[in-house]
């Protein structure tokens, strides 16, 4: 397989045809009566920044990036908060005064607050991943590997959520937040299913299958406990899903429990793209409560098919919303139209 490296995740190109697997078209989804439509006008532009970047910038550390944070065309921010930032070393012992700080000076100055739980990391070492120790201790992080044929390889490692001690400490993570949150944030997202787990070193027991059927219990939990939040998966590639029968499933479960979808990558017209996730977040555009979408530090310099050119902004945009459907748009702070003044 080939991927491509995002900001916070990789993108995983699977080999496939430029035909549409035989049944998916037709198992595409007609409009339910009472779907909700994409969104008029332009998607909500809101930056996407680490939790320890967002605070960077707050404090004065980053002053280019909190002018953006102010700018009247930014409508919030999306944070990354890994695991561990959110629970200690003890089981069970959550600090939630990091995101409290955020929300509050996001409130103040009337945005919101997107926060990505984040169980995958990219690119450290296995004793680096942002999971609790505990986690660590007992053996539930996996390896990962990025062979990005462009670059050298990169490892990295995530939680291994196919163990069912992992998931369920996962989970009482977000049954917890959501305890204490639900209601109060824009939205609650899952990071990327993009993944490779190096099965050469792997002592968790990962399978694709074991995998893909723990992103779908989380996905489902998540929506139970976040009943007053927007819940979102991002959804770009599955491990052996060739047929993407799996693909379908996550989002007729998206359509039939009102679960939003999302990626960590907008890439206008990119055939590995078109003929994965975005053709599905396309058909089933007007049946999902939520699309959103992240525009990330490679995305903004990847070449445009069309043109041979970066894309423009209005190129992610006009895409993201025309094409995806989506309302939200989440913007790396490197994307140059947002360091020029807004007109």
């Amino acid at each position: 397989m080939k991927k491509q490296r995002g900001a916070v995740g990789f993108v995983v190109f699977t080999a496939v045809t430029l035909a549409a697997p035989a049944g998916v078209a037709a198992a595409a989804p007609a409009p339910a009566a009472d779907a909700v439509s994409a969104a008029p006008g332009r998607p909500t532009d809101n930056l996407y920044m680490s939790l320890g970047d967002f605070e960077d910038a707050t404090s004065g550390a980053a002053p280019e990036v909190k002018a953006m944070i102010d700018r009247a065309d930014i409508g919030g921010v999306q944070v990354v908060a890994p695991w561990k930032a959110l629970e200690g070393k003890k089981k069970g012992e959550y600090t939630w005064s990091r995101l409290e700080q955020a929300l509050r000076y996001l409130h103040q100055r009337h945005k919101k607050l997107f926060v990505q739980v984040q169980d995958r990391f990219f690119d450290v070492a296995m004793a680096d991943a942002g999971v609790p120790q505990y986690v660590k201790d007992a053996g539930g992080v996996a390896p990962t590997v990025d062979e990005n044929p462009d670059n050298p390889t990169t490892h990295g490692a995530m939680a291994a959520q196919w163990n069912t001690e992992v998931r369920a400490d996962f989970q009482a993570l977000l049954k917890a937040m959501a305890r204490k949150f639900d209601g109060r944030l824009a939205g609650v997202n899952l990071p990327e299913t993009a993944v490779d787990v190096d099965t050469a070193t792997d002592r968790t027991g990962y399978t694709s299958s074991s995998y893909i059927d723990a992103e779908i219990a989380t996905m489902r939990y998540g929506k139970k406990v976040f009943s007053r939040t927007p819940f979102v998966q991002y959804v770009n590639f599955l491990p052996d899903d060739d047929d993407h029968r799996r693909m379908k499933e996550m989002f007729d479960l998206a359509r039939d429990k009102k679960i939003g979808i999302g990626g960590p990558d907008t890439l206008p017209d990119r055939p590995y793209q078109m003929e994965n996730s975005y053709k599905f977040l396309h058909a089933y555009k007007n049946v999902l409560p939520l699309v959103a979408m992240a525009v990330q530090e490679p995305d903004v310099h990847a070449t445009d098919p069309r043109t041979g050119e970066p894309y423009t902004r209005e190129r992610f945009t006009d895409f993201a919303h025309d094409y995806l459907g989506a309302r939200q748009l989440f913007w790396t702070p490197e994307a140059e139209w947002l360091r020029t003044p807004p007109a």
